[in-house]
């Protein structure tokens, strides 16, 4: 093993562990203000994903775009539909009696936009921690990193 092959390893290593823990920081930080909000991640997806789409969105197509069961997105819109006041609601489609829409209440959006900032405005404060020089060159290389890695290999969707 050659001295570069040790260092890729070191660095891969190093890149995983630093991956893992910003993640894992992240999703606890973002679960712990959700629970405030009364919504766990999920459900905030559910909401974001149907505000993404301009507040209407067949249930099938929401369960795929997370990867989930319709069983599962069922359940995440039944409990979003039983919160007061309800978050979503559902509408058959005229359609195709079939399908289902999940649409998007004037509460969920509300809550959804609220959530969305409060979760900004935390981002913001852990950005600011560094200073603009740094903050430009992180911004940079994961932006770098991203696009060589989704460039080369392209997620396909099952």
């Amino acid at each position: 093993m050659t001295l570069d092959d040790r260092s890729l390893d070191q660095d891969v290593d190093t890149l995983w562990s630093l991956l893992f823990t910003i993640v894992l920081d992240g999703e606890k930080r973002m679960a712990a203000y959700l629970i405030a909000h009364g919504l766990t991640p999920p459900q905030l997806y559910v909401l974001k994903t149907l505000s993404e789409r301009g507040g209407r969105c067949p249930i099938g197509e929401i369960a795929r775009a997370h990867h989930l069961t319709h069983a599962t997105m069922t359940g995440l819109v039944n409990r979003l539909e039983a919160m007061q006041p309800a978050l979503v609601e559902r509408q058959q489609r005229a359609s195709d009696r079939r399908s289902v829409d999940v649409i998007l209440t004037a509460a969920g959006q509300e809550l959804f936009q609220a959530v969305q900032a409060g979760l900004m405005e935390q981002v913001r404060v852990m950005v600011s921690l560094l200073p603009a020089q740094e903050r430009q060159d992180l911004i940079g290389y994961l932006s770098r990193y991203l696009m060589l890695v989704q460039a080369q290999f392209p997620i396909s969707s099952p």
